[in-house]
């Protein structure tokens, strides 16, 4: 699946692609983090090409949340896939 992403994505860091930046991309990300979003895992549109840097600044690496940025992304995600993100949240909060 990383591979496919990678090449769908042209090997570029599509955050720094955004911007006008020509970076490649070594890393996929989980727009919406597996560890809370399971049946998304594997969904193509929730994965992402980044470089290092990119990935580094979507989520803390000592409490593992998203950062900012990341958040940011999870919302033009939900946008463009015409996902109503509060009631996702809702329903997660509903289940545990």
């Amino acid at each position: 699946m990383r591979d496919s992403i990678l090449r769908r994505d042209g090997y570029l860091c599509q955050e720094s692609k955004r911007y006008g930046k020509i970076i490649q991309a070594n890393t996929v990300h989980h727009i919406f983090p597996r560890e809370d979003f399971p049946e998304y895992q594997w969904s193509p549109w929730n994965l992402i090409s980044l470089c290092n840097a990119e990935h580094e600044a979507m989520h803390c690496r000592d409490s593992g949340e998203l950062t900012e940025k990341g958040v940011d992304l999870v919302r033009r995600t939900a946008r463009r896939n015409n996902m109503d993100l509060d009631a996702i949240i809702k329903n997660k909060r509903k289940a545990q």
